[in-house]
């Protein structure tokens, strides 16, 4: 069985039960990010909203890709912020850029920067817009841990970079002195937990028909992180180069497997993979071939496919056929063979 989503393989439940100091891990990270102020949250989404308020951003206009999560909807919508959609280009899956200051107006306050599935965007280009325009740009690093940080603010997202079942990072120039509550925990959280473990996780799938649907159109106030989470964090940031160092190999010869049976894949260029994400042929069925590879054992997933806003012509072609193959840390290229050679059982 193979999953998109992290999972534990050689984990020390050590970590979780010795002793554990936040302060510490704020030094670890003040080395990573310094002159920079750290908040934990519940979520990459709760992180976004306090970055928003901390920036006085309510009531103006975001340039945002039109390429992305829709967990930004209602957040966008509670704050009374018009998105500026920007369309993508389909070998970054990054928002196009070529004509971001023709969409600027006088009630623009802000750029929302996002590191599509681990490929980091170049932001040369941007910091110099920003500073002619006097916007605020805000990085979406949910699918990158970056090494450091250049714009207002960025925020993570730790369930996509490492097993864990909550928590967010936001990152901030300016002190965030804000008193958040208590992590909330809740009954799905155990199913949640018990998915980081692959025999578990094979058997959740055998209960339900379908990826699961972020609840795209709920509004809620942020709360910190858990601890057990912070914990797991405090362990991957000793691991981090090691794993991603490995996945990159990996991802490297998935893509050029990939390339040889028609994908269009995303530059390979300092990518961290954080998804292994390509496009299907254009003669490929995008869900047939999804549903196939799931009775094979290889559970994929397809973000974006319901993207914030699809109406842009490179968007709604990434939505149709964008697919996100697994990719764990472990993976041998024998894992890698296996699965391709499922995909191509499915294509014919």
């Amino acid at each position: 069985m193979y999953f998109t989503h992290p999972q534990f393989k050689n984990f020390s439940f050590k970590s979780l039960l010795g002793d554990f100091s936040e302060i510490n891990l704020r030094n670890k990270l003040a080395k990573i990010f310094p002159n920079y102020y750290i908040l934990f949250t519940d979520s990459g989404r709760s992180a976004f909203q306090v970055a928003v308020k901390k920036l006085n951003l309510q009531n103006s206009e975001m340039l945002i890709p039109a390429y992305i999560c829709d967990i930004f909807k209602p957040i966008l919508a509670h704050f009374n912020i018009k998105p500026i959609y920007l369309d993508i280009d389909l070998k970054t899956f990054h928002a196009d850029l070529s004509n971001i200051e023709s969409r600027i107006t006088a009630n623009t306050k802000s750029i929302l920067i996002c590191h599509t599935y681990g490929l980091p965007v170049e932001l040369d280009k941007i910091l110099e817009i920003a500073k002619k325009y006097n916007l605020k740009i805000i990085e979406d690093c949910a699918h990158f841990f970056p090494e450091k940080i250049d714009s207002d603010c960025a925020f993570l997202s730790f369930a996509k970079l490492m097993p864990v079942i909550d928590g967010g990072m936001l990152i901030c120039k300016n002190p965030v002195e804000i008193i958040l509550p208590k992590y909330k925990s809740k009954i799905s959280n155990l199913i949640k937990f018990f998915r980081l473990f692959p025999i578990f996780a094979n058997l959740s799938e055998k209960f339900r028909s379908s990826e699961s649907i972020l609840p795209s159109n709920k509004f809620s106030l942020p709360r910190k992180a858990s601890k057990n989470s912070l914990r797991i964090l405090d362990w991957y940031l000793g691991a981090c180069k090691e794993q991603v160092s490995r996945r990159k190999e990996l991802a490297k010869y998935f893509q050029e497997k990939l390339i040889e049976i028609g994908f269009d894949v995303q530059e390979p260029e300092n990518n961290v993979f954080t998804y292994l994400s390509a496009l299907v042929p254009q003669n490929i069925n995008r869900d047939e071939l999804f549903n196939k590879l799931r009775k094979k054992g290889i559970f994929c997933s397809r973000i974006w496919q319901n993207p914030l806003f699809p109406d842009l012509p490179n968007t709604q072609e990434a939505a149709k056929r964008i697919i996100n193959f697994p990719l764990q840390n472990w993976f041998t290229e024998k894992d890698i063979n296996k699965i391709i050679s499922c995909i191509l059982s499915s294509i014919g």
